[in-house]
């Protein structure tokens, strides 16, 4: 799990606010359930870039040059293409 700095994503107001409660500790904000995060757009990019290893590789690229032009391990892709097979 990755930390943002909340000055970073929240408004000062919110942030003194939240200070009252819990100042300079570690604050866990779980994910409303059922609406996409503000990253939401890594999974889009990561199913294009699946897609495109799966093209790739039926066109004949081997599994070792897709692995260092994607800067993935050799089992990644695999993994990938396994996925992709199944789709």
């Amino acid at each position: 799990m990755s930390y943002i700095n909340a000055n970073k994503v929240l408004p000062e107001e919110l942030i003194k606010k939240i200070q009252v409660y819990v100042n300079g500790v570690n604050l866990y904000i779980p994910k409303v359930l059922g609406r996409k995060g503000t990253y939401s757009s890594y999974r889009q990019e990561t199913e294009h870039r699946n897609k495109e290893i799966y093209a790739r590789f039926q066109q004949g690229a081997k599994v070792s040059d897709l692995a260092a032009k994607y800067y993935l391990s050799d089992k990644s892709i695999y993994r990938i293409l396994g996925q992709m097979k199944e789709t």
